[in-house]
């Protein structure tokens, strides 16, 4: 790619990398449009809390499995599978308002997104060289970023109604899909052929750190973005504002992730996540006030998306030095079921917290998660960029 002086990749990485863009774009227009379609249906919020969280329980509950499903099948054909079932998922929403199965639906496409997440992540951990991960994992964020903070837009933007959205949502991942109907998909590796794979408890017990990180990351970056959508309606803001507030996330996200990604090539990774999460532990306080100064939702969610996307992407970067000498699917494994598990326990918890305690007790809660996560890094010594975390 031009200007960023990377190097060359394996034949169609990059499809993989644009098909992954192209559902997180798709799924970010849909899933703050449904929650609002629930709100107004007169769901609580601990009901639209559980809808989002039950993608993400699947994605964790899958990841496990997943190596098994990549020597079986090969990663290129687990990848095509997996946009398949989230394609299905996005049409089921247009064809009916049945809860129960929106909720079989959110399963389903949580199904798919292991497979076609895992994918991509082990292949660039895998196929990139130590010099240029932190700048290629950085690029491919920011581009999932950019997904994440246009897809909410688009309603507004374009005047879509609920259902609109959602057919564009499914040509979205179509054209996701399109992408990898090559052959050299098939072709991809993502572990040498003689590394033994290593459980998905082996890694976390390797790096716990990093996945801690990457569960907290999940809950700032992709736990937040419904229930506080949906929020935003009930305080009686339009959808388009509403779904603005997803956006934000995605907005903060793009804007820190391949900066991030090229500090990461320089500086020790203790350093950034312990900004990072003095950051968090301050936006969880302003949040207390966003009753008083409704423009803090916009600001906080710009810095929830922006930290816990760099949470996440310090995680992967450290996972590809750090299992550079076992499985890459491990390790990727590892931190995804990390991420996965934030992104499930989010909303879950936001959605009971703001039905009890309002918003005081959601901003509370997100503090003290973020202070956890500073506590353990800042008495951990700080490694040198490219040693071990």
């Amino acid at each position: 790619m031009p200007g960023l002086n990377l190097p060359a990749l394996p034949p169609g990485l990059w499809r993989v990398m644009w098909g992954t863009t192209f559902v997180v774009l798709s799924y970010s227009l849909l899933n703050p449009v449904l929650a609002v379609r629930l709100q107004t249906a007169g769901a609580s919020a601990t009901a639209i809390g559980l809808f989002a969280t039950l993608p993400f329980l699947s994605v964790a509950l899958l990841v496990p499995l997943v190596p098994k499903l990549f020597g079986r099948i090969g990663v290129g054909q687990a990848y095509r599978l997996g946009l398949l079932l989230e394609l299905v998922a996005c049409l089921g929403y247009f064809f009916t308002d049945d809860y129960r199965l929106w909720c079989v639906f959110g399963l389903m496409a949580g199904l798919g997104a292991a497979a076609a997440w895992n994918a991509t992540e082990a292949l660039i951990a895998h196929n990139t060289p130590p010099s240029h991960r932190g700048r290629l994992t950085g690029l491919y964020q920011a581009q999932l970023g950019a997904g994440m903070a246009l897809g909410p837009f688009l309603p507004g933007l374009l005047g879509l109604s609920p259902i609109g959205a959602n057919l564009l949502a499914a040509a979205g991942l179509a054209l996701g899909l399109s992408l990898v109907m090559v052959p050299s998909i098939t072709r991809l590796k993502a572990m040498h052929d003689d590394h033994e794979p290593m459980g998905l408890l082996s890694a976390w017990r390797f790096r716990p750190t990093l996945a801690w990180a990457a569960v907290v990351g999940g809950v700032f970056e992709v736990g937040l973005g419904s229930i506080t959508t949906a929020h935003g309606s009930e305080i009686g803001l339009s959808l388009a504002a509403a779904t603005s507030i997803a956006g934000a996330l995605g907005v903060g996200s793009f804007m820190l992730q391949y900066p991030l990604g090229w500090l990461a090539d320089r500086l020790p990774a203790q350093r950034l996540f312990v900004g990072g999460a003095v950051v968090l532990v301050l936006s969880g306080l302003a949040f207390t006030r966003s009753i008083q100064h409704p423009e803090l939702l916009w600001a906080c969610a710009i810095l929830w998306g922006g930290i816990g996307g760099a949470l996440y992407t310090l995680s992967m970067i450290r996972v590809a030095h750090d299992f550079a000498h076992s499985s890459a699917i491990a390790g990727t494994s590892a931190m995804i079921a990390g991420y996965t598990a934030g992104g499930a326990i989010g909303p879950l918890i936001s959605g009971w917290v703001f039905d009890h305690h309002g918003v005081a007790g959601q901003g509370l809660w997100l503090g003290v998660l973020a202070l956890s996560l500073l506590l353990m890094h800042a008495r951990r010594p700080a490694p040198e960029p490219g040693a071990t975390d």
